[in-house]
This record gives C-alpha cells, structure tokens and sequence, in this order.
C-alpha cells in the first residue's frame, strides 16, 4: 500500500480477526479502522470513504451480502469478503453482491496483504461520481452515500423515486443514459411508457436543481435516445 496511505475499513465481529488484520494493513503502512457489526462499518464507510473494506459475511446484525448490496448503492471501493463458510454458493452470492474477491478463514497474512494490494491497485480506477466523494456542479452537491442533495448550502427534498432516478443518473455522470436503462434502473420490471414516466421525473428534478429548467445544464436530453448527468463542473 504504496503512499499517501491507504485507509483500510475492517467489518468483523472477531476481535482476534480484527487485530490480525490490523496488523497486516499497518505492517502495508496503511490506516485500520475497526467495526464489530454492520450497523457501525456502514457508518464508518460513509465518514470515511475507505480505500478498501474487508468485510465478513456471518456479521451479528446483518448478512455480509446485504452489506455488499448497501455498500455498492454508493461507492466503488474494493470489498475483499472473508468467510469461515467454505461452498462455491456462498462465494458465488457475495460476488454477484458487488464483492471483488473472497477468502475463506483461516487465511495466511502474506495472502491477505497480496489481495489488499492487488485490490488497491485496481482500485485508483475512476470512482463512482458522488458517491466516493460528494459530486459538486455549481451550487448543487450530491452525496450518494449520506442520501443528501444540497442546493446553495440548503437541503433539496427529494421524492424516492426522484433519488433512484438521480442516483442512476449521477453514477453514471458524462454517459448518456438511454430510456429503458433509466426505466429498468428505477421503476424494475413495471410495464408503461418509459419516455412518459421519465419526461415527468426529469421535469421535476430540472425545477429542484436547474438554475433555469427551460434551459437544464446538469440533466441534459439526448434526443430520442435518453438523458446525461452534465460531467463538466
């Protein structure tokens, strides 16, 4: 874990494990933060937006998977899940779930840190714009992760149907979105007319973020096609 240093977020309710991977990020110069339950690694990944979450799946509160699931709502940060469970249908579930790698307890510390490594590589990829840090266009900031939207300092309240539409639009900020990926990304399976459903959704964001929302400069319209979160500032 090359410098500047990498923060490490480490999700198990095994204080002996915990300590072992503290260890194993400190000895790669790296920064541990500690969590026993879901509840508290899902609030510390959100202050502190981690390099890296090495997450366990048997969590006292909450499912590992579920974790995965929550995590990837808004951040692209590598997940290395660790598990004493040791079937292919387990590892198979946390992959689908957003994980990027597996290890099966007990593990080896040299193993361990070749993973955190190869993992932190990959990582210094694009993130997920507004979700590994809050999104800024003007007035306006996003912050996936907090659900908040703010316009000049002050809290915009948004329906949940106007979040999921702006959350699928802000992930993919500066790619045009096409009507059924923005239909199927927030309505699921629902029969109807996507264009209708979406013209009256981006109208109602334009009036919440646009500075004029005759003329939007944050949710463009890609004619015939669908619509672009702006990827300029």
């Amino acid at each position: 874990m090359s410098a500047p240093r990498s923060a490490i977020l480490v999700v198990d309710d095994e204080p002996a494990i915990r300590s072992i991977i503290r260890a194993a990020v400190e000895d790669d110069a790296g920064i541990a933060f500690e969590a026993a339950n879901a509840a508290t690694g899902l609030e510390i990944a959100r202050r502190e937006r981690p390099a890296l979450i090495v997450l366990d799946l048997g969590l006292p509160d909450q499912d590992g998977v579920d974790v995965c699931h929550a995590l990837r709502e808004w951040s692209a940060a590598p997940i290395l899940v660790l598990s004493a469970r040791h079937s292919d249908t387990e590892k198979a579930r946390a992959l689908d779930a957003g994980a990027d790698d597996y290890l099966t307890k007990p593990f080896s510390t040299i193993e361990l840190q070749a993973r955190m490594r190869a993992l932190l590589r990959r990582a210094r990829m694009a993130p997920v714009p507004g979700g590994d840090a809050p999104l800024v266009r003007g007035d306006v900031v996003i912050d996936l992760a907090n659900r908040q939207v703010t316009q000049h300092g002050m809290p915009v309240h948004l329906t949940p149907t106007e979040w999921d539409l702006l959350r699928a639009l802000v992930t993919h900020a500066g790619r045009t979105m096409t009507h059924k990926q923005l239909f199927d990304a927030v309505w699921g399976r629902h029969h109807g007319d996507a264009q209708q459903y979406l013209r009256v959704y981006i109208g109602h964001l334009r009036r919440k973020l646009e500075v004029d929302p005759l003329r939007p400069t944050l949710i463009v319209t890609e004619g015939g096609v669908g619509y672009r979160f702006a990827d300029h500032h």
